[in-house]
């Protein structure tokens, strides 16, 4: 079980681990139960991770509010590649991976935009393009840091009147630097590590390093540390990119279209004709089909770079100064081939031959004649530089009087400055099949060949490069007064302006849309037989798929476009970008505010109690722009908000801890649903609009929580939790044509088949955001940390530790379901269309998790130690998705994770690090109910070797 703690002071004192940036969170001393601290008749010595665990468990002692951590040794000895992965062995945190490594964090059931972090107490984000997007979000991206940077990860679980707003999940305090916290002299450590994926075959360098020195007079300290790091790791696996309902050409011979003029063989060259109803076209136009099944590679090439400094001074008791600076770099080359078929928006030409229906309307297998078979080659190359740079003064006035003030500025910059797609068609393809019988890993083969450059033209070429940059400055400060033996006021204010700007560029085209034919000297004469430039060998490359957990008869290679070859021959890194105007945006918020908070403890009948309260105000000045039908609109608005705040700690018995909590809190909403402008896709015929009135996320929250200390270094604990969100944005989503939008053609995407196949009275999904009802999530974490002391001779070393959490939660959404009906007409000469019924479904939160867990078994004498960790997440929506599927999200997930240490000598340390040695597979579906594939694939294990050296 992770571990808790509660004050700055108290954690200084007895780890030496924490930075003063933190300490505006942790003013006050919290109380102690009387005789809790005192050593146990059968207490033993312990060294290396067991001391960690029981000192950070003495410190769970004294707090008042729910407060968990992680300390430095802790970080140093688990085989985490990040701090996600080193934040999910707190109870109540689940993570979110994306290729592979922990990314994203939800605390208590509520997703990585409700926390809000601070790195050495200034609040910040770290913006990554890791993944397969970038964030453009209010979550942090914690891969963008190695852990060994942090002496500690600080999870504040309830609200407190000093401790800043903006979450409605918790509070997540990253800090480094302590220097007058170490020993006087030089200290100096090393690590070496070597990291091998088995998937990738790749070994790569994982680097640490710590300089640090105090004067013997304890009044000036300065450190330095970095991280360095360069792995490459690979992504196996298929994907349907969602299923959907459409019209196909014909059903098993059935026709289902009235004659067309000019078809040739029964396939409309141009479709202008009607849907023709029947029995066998109803059944497969309201069954739901992969919209772009395949399989493909994905690898991954990411480099970290890693810098801290701390310099602190301490000329008298009564004064401190420090002054902290992180900085990091982390480069990611995202590279991906797929093998497809584009049955999206092209279903009207294709003929179904057998098709196979399930239980839950799927269409699990058939054979597609006149199949739109497409390669997909993808490249991003993005790099994040994040930098802050803080100072804390710390000054005692008086005995009892003491002031802090607090400043500094972060900035994090995520370039994707290449975001390339090469698309080889082959537009008539016969005898594709697929089977989705076994969901998870379908059969997907082609009839045509797949190898052989004449049988595909490059259709389509594509580049993306955007940059999002978020931006902090804050300056705060309190004072605190102790006013009397067990009562402390605190006060205190801040200013924070937060900076939010994103910006992106097209240079899409279609070969044969729009202007594709001056891409290079000369012009293309395009038809139905040709839409793209022939290929010659030397513009494409062959990809073998390798272990991606595809039966037998799947098709496992194939030729995707030669980047440098195909990108030189079209010119586009010359062609003139333009704006991606759906993701050009900016937000601006300027907080300003302060708190009042008062401290006690005492006894009443003889209880002993300790706790907090008071009260936190914010006004929130913000100003969003964004682009809309080609303009750019700004909107400016401003709102306030009193958060009032209690934390109690009752001492029924020096073994007992009763904590309980209250607080209104609440989370800013999301920034891409603040932008006036609206964005278009004309892949999948949506259309987004932002609404910059939208209200924040505002709750009550509600936590009671018993721990029993029933032995030395052992614990059992459960909280429970309720969270009242009285308002909750939702996204409302209703049907309409493109023309009733008043937009004109021009706001496509020109490569999009929307432009290409233009029709203002195509339907469209229209969403908007509004402020919705509510919804009330509740849960329970029960956690054990115990050493197997009773135990004979060496199994006296064993020791445990393990929590689950529980989670119940509800809120309803408006969604657009699927058709029901195969021929709905808007008048009664009108068409056939396929309408989507919206309706409203209860479901839990998006990305909560019922259940969840993670339990480590130990060995450590000191010597040696052996750790392994299993982890466990239940299945979560985490959208609302689309095409008729209602909520899309994953399916449960499973880790195991294993360490190794041996101490050759007091200074030297070997290691031995395991990572996903299960190799899960990672299932996302489409559908709650139905649960249909959208990806499954895998990313390999990581083993981490290496030695540690510590002057």
């Amino acid at each position: 079980m992770p571990h808790t703690v509660t004050r700055f002071t108290a954690l200084r004192l007895a780890l030496a681990a924490s930075t003063a940036l933190a300490a505006p969170a942790y003013a006050q001393t919290a109380p102690v139960a009387p005789g809790a601290d005192a050593p146990a008749p059968e207490a033993i010595v312990v060294t290396g991770f067991r001391r960690s665990l029981e000192a950070a468990l003495n410190l769970k002692k004294n707090s008042v509010a729910a407060v968990d951590a992680i300390v430095a040794e802790d970080i140093a000895k688990f085989p985490d590649q990040n701090l996600a992965e080193s934040l999910q062995r707190i109870p109540g945190i689940s993570i979110q991976r994306d290729g592979g490594e922990g990314r994203a964090i939800t605390v208590r059931g509520l997703g990585a935009q409700f926390t809000r972090v601070r790195v050495n107490g200034l609040e910040t984000v770290a913006t990554s393009s890791d993944g397969a997007s970038a964030n453009r979000d209010r979550s942090f991206d914690f891969n963008v840091f190695a852990s060994e940077l942090f002496t500690n990860l600080v999870v504040h679980k309830t609200a407190e009147p000093s401790l800043d707003e903006g979450s409605l999940g918790a509070v997540v305090d990253l800090n480094t630097g302590n220097p007058l916290g170490g020993k006087a002299g030089l200290t100096a450590v090393a690590n070496v590590q070597g990291s091998y994926n088995d998937l990738s075959k790749n070994l790569g360098p994982r680097l640490a390093g710590l300089l640090s020195w105090r004067n013997d007079e304890g009044t000036f300290g300065a450190n330095i540390s970095a991280a360095y790091s360069k792995t490459s790791t690979l992504e196996l696996g298929n994907n349907s990119v969602r299923w959907a309902q459409a019209y196909f050409n014909s059903v098993n011979g059935t026709n289902c279209f009235y004659s067309v003029p000019g078809a040739t063989g029964g396939v409309p060259t141009n479709y202008t004709g009607s849907y023709r109803p029947s029995s066998t076209c109803d059944q497969a136009s309201l069954s739901f089909h992969p919209r772009i099944p395949r399989y493909g590679v994905i690898s991954h090439e990411r480099e970290r770079l890693g810098l801290t400094g701390s310099i602190q001074f301490k000329p008298s008791d009564h004064t401190k100064l420090s002054i902290d600076a992180l900085f990091s770099r982390f480069k990611e080359n995202r590279e991906e081939k797929w093998l497809e078929v584009l049955a999206r928006s092209n279903e009207k030409s294709i003929d179904v031959v057998n098709p196979v229906y399930d239980a839950n309307n799927n269409m699990v297998a058939a054979t597609f004649n006149h199949a739109y078979v497409r390669t997909e080659h993808y490249l991003r190359q993005s790099n994040t530089t994040f930098y802050q740079i803080g100072a804390t003064l710390d000054q005692d006035i008086t005995d009892k009087l003491k002031v802090k003030i607090l400043g500094g500025i972060s900035k994090s910059d995520a370039d994707i400055p290449l975001e390339t797609t090469m698309l080889l068609d082959n537009r008539s393809a016969n005898g594709f099949t697929y089977d989705y019988r076994n969901m998870a890993s379908p059969v997907i083969s082609y009839g045509d060949s797949v190898t052989d450059p004449s049988k595909f033209q490059l259709a389509e070429i594509r580049d993306r490069p955007s940059n999002v940059t978020n931006r902090f400055k804050t300056v705060q400060g309190n004072v605190n007064w102790d006013v009397a033996e067990g009562f402390t006021i605190k006060a205190g204010g801040v200013w924070r302006r937060f900076n939010f700007d994103s910006v992106a560029y097209l240079r899409d085209s279609a070969v044969c849309g729009s202007s594709g034919s001056d891409l290079v000297l000369g012009t293309l004469t395009c038809s139905s037989s040709t839409y793209g430039f022939p290929l010659t060998s030397a513009m494409v490359d062959t990809v073998n798929l390798g272990n991606a957990g595809q039966p037998a008869g799947t098709t496992s290679s194939w030729i995707v476009a030669n980047l440098p070859a195909t990108t030189a021959f079209t010119k586009l890194y010359s062609r003139t970008p333009t704006l991606d105007s759906g993701n050009v945006r900016s937000v601006q918020e300027t907080t300003s505010g302060g708190y009042f908070e008062a401290n006690f403890k005492g006894r009443l009948l003889g209880l002993e109690f300790g706790g907090n309260m008071g009260t936190r105000y914010a006004y929130t000045s913000q100003k969003s722009t964004g682009i809309l039908s080609g303009n750019s609109v700004t909107v400016q608005r401003g709102y306030g908000d009193w958060l009032p705040s209690a934390n109690l700690a009752f001492y029924p018995h020096p073994k007992v801890i009763i904590r309980a909590a209250y607080a209104k809190v609440l989370t800013r909403p999301t920034l891409g649903n603040l932008t006036p402008g609206g964005s278009i896709d004309g892949f999948n015929y949506k259309i987004s609009y932002g609404n910059p009135q939208l209200d924040p996320y505002r709750a009550t929250n509600y936590d009671l929580a018993v721990e029993y200390y029933f032995a030395p270094q052992s614990v059992i604990s459960l909280a429970v939790f309720q969270k009242d969100i009285a308002s909750f944005p939702i996204s409302s989503s209703y049907a309409a044509t493109f023309a009733s939008t008043g937009l004109p053609q021009s706001a496509l995407p020109t490569s999009s088949p929307a432009y290409i196949n233009f029709d203002p009275n195509q339907i469209y999904q229209i969403t908007a955001n509004v402020n919705g009802s509510g919804a009330r999530l509740q849960g329970m974490e029960l956690a054990l940390q115990m050493p197997f002391k009773f135990l004979p001779g060496k199994l006296k070393n064993i020791g445990f530790q393990g929590n689950v959490t529980l989670i119940k939660s509800n809120a309803n959404y408006t969604i657009t379901g699927p058709a029901t009906n195969a021929c709905t007409r808007a008048t009664a000469t009108s068409a056939c269309t396929l309408v989507g019924v919206n309706a409203v479904y209860p479901a839990t939160l998006l990305n909560v998790s019922k259940t969840a867990w993670n339990a480590t078994l130990y060995y450590d004498d000191g010597k040696f130690s052996i750790r392994g960790m299993l982890s466990y997440r239940g299945p979560f929506n985490d959208s609302t998705s689309g095409t008729g599927n209602v909520f899309e999200g994953y399916g449960s997930y499973t880790s195991f994770d294993a360490a190794v240490r041996y101490k050759l000598t007091d200074s030297v340390e070997l290691s031995l690090d395991g990572n996903n040695l299960l190799d899960t597979y990672r299932y996302r579906y489409t559908d709650a109910s139905a649960t249909r594939n959208y990806e499954n694939n895998h990313f390999g294990r990581t083993i981490q070797f290496g030695a540690r050296w510590k002057y």
